[in-house]
């Protein structure tokens, strides 16, 4: 059994393209782009399935046409519309550069300041404005300037960064 913990998001299926199964899989995250991924873990009904790709190819920057093995029409492909597409850590993690991770991996990582005091867990990454933030689990915004960010340790799950003297009591 696959645990949520094992996976991290990296978008979510849209709808079928043509009749012979394929399926738009729109992306968050350039992880599928950056490794051969043979397949992706599929959130049905509060389950994490695996799905094995026949193949596939990106349609645009954020979007990849996906067919999946046993999925040959296009009424299968609907069912699967609005399932949200999750990654392998560990295949992301052993096929990515030391200490080079993509934001959507560290969420679920261990936020600590620079005296190792744990801060809080990131929940979301928000990259909509031009300064970028960790969402907390707790609500709290902490702002995820690359220059703050003093370590990465993917065995851990920890992110240590200097955090503005006060920023924490806001």
């Amino acid at each position: 059994m696959i645990r949520q913990e094992e996976v991290f998001k990296i978008g979510r299926l849209g709808k079928p393209h043509g009749v012979r199964g394929e399926i738009n899989l729109q992306t968050i995250d350039d992880t599928l782009f950056d490794t051969e991924a043979e397949y992706v873990v599929l959130m049905i009904d509060g389950i994490l399935v695996p799905f094995y790709f026949e193949e596939y190819r990106w349609k645009n920057d954020e979007t990849v046409l996906a067919k999946f093995c046993d999925i040959d029409t296009q009424e299968r492909a609907a069912e699967l519309t609005g399932c949200d597409v999750f990654f392998p850590r560990s295949i992301a993690e052993s096929a990515s550069e030391e200490g080079n991770v993509s934001w959507a991996q560290i969420v679920g990582y261990a936020l600590l300041n620079t005296y190792n005091n744990m801060v809080g867990r990131i929940a979301a990454v928000d990259d909509q404005t031009i300064n970028l933030l960790f969402e907390l689990e707790d609500g709290r915004l902490i702002p995820a300037n690359e220059q703050l960010i003093h370590n990465i340790d993917t065995e851990k799950r920890e992110i240590t960064m200097e955090i503005a003297e006060g920023l924490l009591d806001l």
